[in-house]
């Protein structure tokens, strides 16, 4: 019992040492101080130790305010203010979609590396614009498109390299009215980039724009065929993401980056289900979920939806800890050649 006592005491000081080791050396500065980056990005930053030395918003009035709430910061209204500081090696940007562009230009300019919300522009011309600049100015870009980088993402992806044939997917990505900007950027980006990075560049078999609010569209893969359904028309207090992936092998379901589940496919000898001939009970198979119970780190939202391993996936990259970048610029080229693609058709 004592020795119990003393692997759980060793294995609890080892947890909370581990913690405590994220160690950053370079400054970093942050564009914008909006709903979404107080409740996702700024939590991760804190939570990463991550020595952020500015923020910036347009409004002065907000200044002391947020130099009250995050100590040791300085407030400013100034970009130029930031890109002249060379001791900043880093800058987020998370502001209206709209002014994306003109930030990530003028950082990208600057030299210093940049992490960009999606969407980082508003069209692919756009886009390889800042791919040029990326190129010339030899700089780090992570886009906030952080699904790519979810836990479930990464065993999915790995799973579906164990089939060779040809996948068939439904996609169901259903929430509220928006009428403060673009549904097919800010919010369908998402499902389609999703997609994108699972199978590759899609074709537009089919499209059709349902009232003012949902896009029905089949889309065609070098191994897959989708039928996706993007809608504003439902709720965003009962908001829904869930796929369905069938594969040779089983079948595949994703429900709000929360839980993966396999299914196996029952046998089929000559052409006859053999479930029909010998009926046996469904197996599924759960390859992930989240533990609402137990509040740790990985239990987190913010760990399940992507947003913890892009940020962290960055400043790695920034200080040479790790250059593995998921959603660069390059990587969005198929996702906004797709968007561009639903535009002219509806």
């Amino acid at each position: 019992m004592r020795y119990t006592k003393q692997l759980i005491g060793r294995y609890k000081r080892f947890r909370n040492t581990n913690l405590l080791r994220h160690d950053y050396h370079a400054k970093y500065a942050f564009v914008g101080i909006g709903n979404h980056s107080m409740n996702n990005l700024y939590p991760v930053l804190a939570f990463l130790h991550v020595p952020l030395k500015y923020i910036c918003c347009k409004s002065a009035d907000k200044l002391p305010l947020i130099e009250r709430a995050y100590a040791g910061v300085h407030a400013t209204t100034s970009l130029q203010e930031i890109l002249a500081d060379e001791e900043v090696k880093g800058v987020f940007v998370s502001t209206a979609p709209q002014a994306h562009f003109a930030i990530a230009t003028e950082v990208l300019k600057s030299g210093k590396a940049l992490f960009i919300e999606k969407p980082p522009c508003q069209s692919l011309e756009e886009l390889a614009q800042l791919l040029d600049l990326q190129k010339a100015h030899d700089a780090i870009v992570e886009v906030g498109l952080q699904k790519r980088n979810s836990p479930i993402m990464r065993v999915l992806k790995k799973e579906l390299k164990k089939s060779k044939a040809s996948a068939c997917y439904n996609l169901k990505y259903l929430t509220g009215a928006y009428p403060e900007g673009d549904a097919l950027l800010d919010l369908f980006i998402h499902p389609l980039d999703c997609m994108t990075y699972l199978f590759g560049e899609a074709q537009v078999k089919y499209a059709e724009s349902a009232g003012c609010h949902t896009l029905m569209l089949i889309l065609e893969h070098r191994c897959a065929t989708g039928m996706l359904e993007l809608s504003t028309g439902y709720s965003w207090n009962d908001a829904k993401e869930h796929w369905t992936i069938n594969t040779v092998r089983g079948i595949y379901e994703m429900d709000q980056f929360d839980s993966l589940t396999f299914q196996p496919k029952p046998q089929i000898i000559m052409g006859i289900p053999m479930e029909k001939m010998f009926p046996c009970g469904k197996t599924t198979v759960s390859l992930l979920e989240r533990n609402n119970f137990v509040p740790l780190q990985e239990n987190n939202q913010i760990v399940s939806q992507g947003y913890y391993d892009s940020i962290k996936g960055f400043v790695d990259a920034v200080e040479g800890k790790n250059m593995r970048v998921l959603s660069s610029l390059e990587h969005l080229t198929h996702t906004y050649s797709l968007i561009e693609n639903i535009r002219t058709l509806i």
